[in-house]
C-alpha cells in the first residue's frame, strides 16, 4: 500500500518554525515527510534530523527526500528520546522542533496495522511495530474498570462503562482479535436508534490506539526534553489533535512561560521559577476553511509554537 498522507497546517507550522539555511532542525514525528520536504527546501547549509517510530513512514520519507538526502539524518525512534537521539548525533542544541501528534492517513488507511474500524484486520494499532502491547491485549487482558477509565478519558466516550462490560462479557466467550469484532461490540453497546451512524466507534478506537502507543504519558516529558534541546530564539511548533493533547501542550508552555508560580497567597516570590520561554501563539492556530474543505481529518488540529528565552 502506497504511503499517503496530507501534512495539516504546514504552512502555519513551517512559518512558526521561522527556519534559518544554516539552522538545524528536527521533525519528531516524520510520517509521510510532507513537514520534512518543506522544512530540507529551505536549508543550504543547515540539518535536519527526521525522527519516526513507524519503520513504514521512514521509509517512504527516505524515498520522498532523496533530494535533500545530504542534508537530513533519519533516526527510527520514539520522538520521547529526542534528548538521547540528539545526544548520540553529537548535536547539543537546535534551532526548531516540530512534533505533528496526528495518526498519518497512511496508517488509518492500511487494513493490517488495524488502527480502523472501516476495515477488517487483526487488532493492532502500534506505530511502533517492535513493541510488544497491541490492541488485541489491551481489549482482551484489561480489567472492566481499565477498559472504562480508557474509553472515558482518552476517546471522552460517554458510553465507556457499557463498552467495557460487553468487551469483558464476549471475551469470556472467546477472545476479540479482529478490528470488525471490536467494533460490532461497541455498537451493540448503544440503543439501536444510534447504531446507523458511521461515527460511533471512532473514539472507543481513538482512546484504546493512545493507550496502545502510551501518546498522553509521554508528551509531558518529551516537551520538557524538547524546550531543553532549543537554542536562545528557537521554536518549538506542535500539532495536536485531541483535546487532552492539546491540554498538556497548553499548560506545559504556560508554565514554561511564567516567572513566578508561588501560590497567589504568599506575598513574596520565594519559587525563584524564571520563564524560559515566549509564547508565540497565545491562543491556538486552526486550519483554514480551505484546508478543511480538502483535508476533513485536519478539524480537530490545533497548532501552539512557543519560542526559548
Amino acid at each position: 500500500m502506497e504511503f499517503k498522507h496530507v501534512s495539516v497546517l504546514k504552512d502555519e507550522s513551517i512559518s512558526g518554525l521561522n527556519i534559518h539555511p544554516d539552522g538545524i532542525y528536527v521533525d519528531c514525528t516524520t510520517g509521510g515527510g510532507g513537514h520534512s520536504l518543506e522544512i530540507a527546501k529551505r536549508l543550504n547549509n543547515g540539518k535536519l534530523i527526521c525522527i519516526d517510530k513507524d519503520v513504514d513512514a521512514l521509509s517512504f520519507a527516505k524515498t520522498r527526500l532523496k533530494d535533500y538526502e545530504d542534508k537530513i539524518i533519519f533516526v527510527n525512534d520514539n520522538f520521547l528520546n529526542i534528548d538521547k537521539i540528539l545526544d548520540n548525533l553529537n548535536i547539543d542544541l537546535v534551532d526548531g522542533i516540530l512534533a505533528d501528534l496526528g495518526v498519518s492517513s497512511y496508517q488509518l488507511d492500511n487494513g493490517e496495522r488495524g488502527f480502523s474500524f472501516k476495515q477488517d484486520a487483526r487488532l493492532d494499532m502500534r506505530m511502533n511495530q517492535n513493541q510488544t502491547l497491541d490492541a488485541e491485549y489491551v481489549v482482551n487482558n484489561y480489567s472492566e474498570t481499565e477498559l472504562s477509565k480508557i474509553l472515558y478519558l482518552y476517546g471522552e466516550e460517554k458510553n465507556s462503562r457499557q463498552i467495557a462490560r460487553k468487551i469483558v462479557k464476549q471475551r469470556e466467550k472467546s477472545p476479540i482479535k479482529t478490528t470488525f469484532q471490536l467494533r460490532d461490540i461497541i455498537i451493540s453497546s448503544y440503543p439501536p436508534k444510534f447504531q446507523n451512524k458511521p461515527s460511533l466507534c471512532n473514539k472507543a478506537f481513538q482512546a484504546i490506539r493512545i493507550e496502545v502507543n502510551n501518546e498522553l504519558q509521554d508528551l509531558e516529558l518529551a516537551i520538557e526534553k524538547m524546550l531543553q534541546k532549543l537554542k536562545k530564539c528557537g521554536r518549538l511548533c506542535i500539532i495536536t489533535f485531541h483535546p487532552l493533547e492539546d491540554r498538556i501542550v497548553k499548560s506545559t508552555f504556560k508554565l514554561h512561560a511564567t516567572d513566578c508560580i508561588c501560590p497567589p497567597r504568599i506575598p513574596k516570590c520565594v519559587c525563584n521559577h524564571k520563564a524560559d520561554i515566549r509564547l508565540v501563539t497565545r491562543h491556538p492556530i486552526v486550519p483554514s476553511d480551505v484546508e478543511l474543505k480538502n483535508n476533513s481529518r485536519a478539524a480537530s488540529a490545533k497548532l501552539r509554537i512557543a519560542e526559548k528565552l
